[in-house]
């Protein structure tokens, strides 16, 4: 599963190991890349040689569930203080005192908790096309068109069924997700290739919608605002989130702009990787 210039290690945390992608010079800033659901460290795949190439130290893990990273048992395991505890212990592994935190989908959802939580670990922050989690909550019941957006949601609750639904015939259900929701041509035929390879790991299906069975139990409490420089870089042809959520996630950062991608859906950094890039790199170096 070669990249250019990237290579592979397994980091052992306290509580897991995670498969981490690195790329770019050791003395370069710590930039760790979260990927959302369904993908994997391969989501960055545009990304990493530029953004190592500009100097930065590049850290694109698959994330606990995913790929070849442990996926331990129970939705305790997949709670979102858990999944942020993982960035931190990942930092703290390379003995990283501060990094710039990029995430998409639910990678984006960590880095907003990551931020809100640990922000005397955050440089800087950039977000693609997802919702800090304590808004959402409150703005799906504002707006119902949300609520329909988000049913897989409810579906994915259920036990073993999903499993089988998205595993079966070489996860073509996934497969079509990616490809009926994005620009022709963002998902090339080796490209899911190698996602299905990802998604048939030995437990990894279950790991990955243990992340949204885990969300359902997270508290409604307000999480602190986000004080560190925030880029939010929306598609807004996005078909899951609506453009609202940025607005949204805008308004709980102290320092923070959103660049809108009219043409973009939600995955914008395969649509539109060399402006993602460029936007990315500006704002991170």
């Amino acid at each position: 599963m070669a990249v250019a210039g990237v290579s592979f290690r397994r980091v052992p945390l306290p509580d897991l190991g995670l498969h981490v992608a690195e790329a770019g010079p050791d003395t370069g800033s710590p930039t760790l890349l979260l990927h959302g659901f369904p993908e994997f460290w391969y989501g960055w795949r545009h990304q990493i040689g530029p953004l190592a190439a500009s100097g930065l130290r590049v850290i694109a893990p698959d994330q606990r569930g995913y790929g070849l990273s442990d996926k331990p048992d129970g939705l305790d395991a997949y709670h979102l203080d858990r999944l942020a505890g993982d960035v931190i212990a990942l930092a703290d592994a390379y003995g990283f005192a501060k990094v710039r935190l990029v995430g998409h989908d639910w990678g984006g959802l960590v880095a907003w908790w990551v931020a809100s939580h640990y922000p005397e670990r955050i440089e800087r922050l950039a977000i693609l096309n997802a919702p800090h989690p304590g808004i959402v909550g409150a703005y799906m019941r504002a707006h119902p068109g949300q609520m329909l957006r988000s049913t897989y949601v409810g579906l994915f609750q259920l036990p073993g069924l999903p499993e089988r639904l998205l595993t079966a015939d070489r996860c073509r259900a996934l497969r079509r997700a990616l490809t009926s929701t994005s620009r022709p041509g963002a998902f090339a035929a080796a490209d899911l290739d190698r996602y299905v390879e990802a998604w048939l790991q030995p437990g990894a299906m279950t790991g990955m919608l243990n992340w949204y069975r885990a969300l359902v139990r997270l508290p409604r409490a307000k999480p602190p605002r986000v004080q560190v420089p925030t880029l939010i870089l929306w598609g807004r042809r996005d078909t899951a989130l609506q453009a609202g959520l940025a607005e949204a996630s805008l308004a709980v950062c102290n320092d923070g702009r959103i660049r809108w991608y009219d043409r973009a859906s939600h995955w914008l950094a395969q649509e539109e990787p060399d402006a993602v890039n460029a936007d990315l790199i500006s704002f991170l170096t």
